[in-house]
């Protein structure tokens, strides 16, 4: 008889993990492009104003929360998760390459008005793009992830979840630098213009690789067998019914997954002060040219990504609570060095991204990304693993709610707030007149004052996720002792 090989679901482990690491940096790279390159793009191309990146960013953050309640409660009524995730990639990729062409409506036109409209159209298409990408990411992937993720690799889903952002933020930066530099004149030279950085290349290349991959998923993706439809009257009540409080209040879990939800929360609050902006800090006020920007990033959040690899150990070993207050102190901890130290270019050697004056900021980077990287592993897991099991989809809205909506709705309000306060030493005006707003250093040392609130919901969510774990434990001591009564 012919040996199986080790199965997940449905689907072969390779097929899986291919999908899983396929999928998950494929999605990762379009959310890093909207995350990290749209807001230099803009400031490149259509003008240095942080209202501009606000919006976007806000817009963004509301219409994905929609589309993840929207897509998510659909298939969960339907059964199926799949064709959620193909069809979105899809029009997620095409949406990412239209976003480029706004550069044009002001490239031979500069005015005023022209600028006016490439904004408005920016957030446009920027919000087109967020909807799709959710449809395929966020309610589809994620919680197609979620369906095949049980006791026995949730630490390995865990280490992929938290991994997956980190390599779309490296190859992201690290090769978005290299692609936009492309063509740019004034790359490399003491008179570096970021106006001129190819943003074509990038969108395009970055698009049609989603492209390929919601075609590909057609083919290899499959979704889990225990799958089924689940309906609960009208779809309206379905998709309204997670924000049922009776339920939330009566239901232990959900108590805890509310206080995971928050601890999660509080953490993004802060990281959406200065994460938007990290890039036009770089670019604009250390003085960085954009493939070094890449590197003073990447670099730092490769070595973050391998200090994932033991933490597996302890999600596995159910001490979540753990992994989190790790990841709190260091990304403070993080966040206060650069903002005492990196003032200005003369804090660091732009000539070169190796050279010994760039140990501290990319030392600083690093605990950063460790912080960013452990709450990420642990914080889906924690959250995921107390979704009911017919309406995983619907409450993936939830999580989006807690984890991407309220954070970049308040933190990039506040991030933008503290800009403007910001003084900015000689006034610089661009081509139409208006106050150029360049991102200081006091982001990152606000944002790691303020991180350290997680600390107040943490205490509380780690009481009752103690108190289920220990009832877990104590449940299944029980079942063993009368599965095997003559066991000592």
């Amino acid at each position: 008889m012919k040996k199986q090989g080790k199965k997940v679901g449905s689907m072969a482990s390779w097929q899986f993990w291919l999908v899983v690491w396929g999928m998950g940096i494929a999605g990762q790279l379009c959310w890093n492009m909207e995350n990290q390159w749209f807001n230099t793009f803009v400031y490149a191309k259509i003008g240095q104003q942080v209202d501009v990146v606000n919006w976007m960013v806000i817009l963004s953050a509301f219409v994905t929360t929609v589309s993840t309640f929207v897509f998510g409660t659909m298939a969960d009524r339907q059964g199926k998760r799949k064709k959620f995730v193909s069809i979105g990639y899809i029009i997620w990729g095409i949406a990412t390459i239209l976003f480029g062409t706004t550069e044009f409506i002001v490239k031979d036109h500069k005015t005023a008005s022209a600028v006016a409209v490439a904004g408005v159209l920016v957030v446009i298409t920027d919000a087109v793009m967020s909807f799709f990408g959710s449809m395929g990411y966020d309610s589809g992937f994620n919680v197609w992830l979620n369906d095949h993720t049980d006791d026995s690799n949730k630490g390995q889903v865990g280490a992929a979840l938290a991994a997956l952002p980190i390599f779309g933020t490296i190859v992201g930066t690290v090769l978005g630098g290299a692609l936009v530099g492309i063509g740019n004149p004034t790359s490399g030279t003491a008179n570096y213009d970021p106006s001129q950085d190819n943003y074509q290349l990038l969108f395009w290349a970055m698009g049609l690789f989603v492209v390929i991959m919601g075609v590909v998923s057609l083919f290899l993706m499959k979704d889990s067998p225990t799958l089924v439809p689940h309906k609960e009257g009208t779809f309206f009540a379905q998709l309204t019914d997670a924000f049922n409080f009776k339920k939330l209040k009566n239901n232990p879990d959900n108590k805890e997954m509310l206080l995971a939800n928050l601890v999660v929360c509080a953490f993004f609050i802060p990281f959406n002060f200065y994460f938007v902006h990290m890039g036009n800090w770089l670019l604009y006020d250390i003085g960085f040219a954009s493939s070094d920007m890449g590197l003073i990033q990447g670099i730092p959040l490769l070595l973050a990504v391998l200090v994932t690899i033991p933490f597996i150990n302890l999600i596995n070993k159910d001490k979540i609570p753990l992994v989190t207050l790790i990841a709190v102190i260091c990304n403070a901890v993080g966040l206060i060095l650069i903002g005492t130290f990196v003032k200005d270019g003369n804090s660091v050697d732009t000539s070169s991204v190796f050279a010994l004056r760039n140990i501290p900021i990319l030392g600083c980077v690093f605990l950063v990304g460790v912080g960013y990287v452990l709450i990420t592993q642990s914080g889906m897991i924690w959250v995921r693993g107390l979704f009911p099991e017919e309406n995983k989809g619907q409450f993936e809205g939830i999580r989006v709610l807690f984890f991407t909506l309220i954070p970049m709705l308040i933190g990039t309000l506040i991030g933008g707030a503290i800009i403007k306060g910001t003084a900015q030493g000689d006034p610089q005006y661009d081509a139409y007149g208006n106050m150029v707003q360049i991102p200081q250093e006091n982001l990152f040392l606000i944002g790691g004052l303020v991180v350290l609130i997680t600390l107040i919901p943490l205490i509380f969510a780690t009481k009752l996720y103690n108190k289920r774990i220990a009832q877990k434990k104590a449940a299944q001591a029980l079942v063993d002792a009368v599965n095997n009564p003559t066991a000592e």
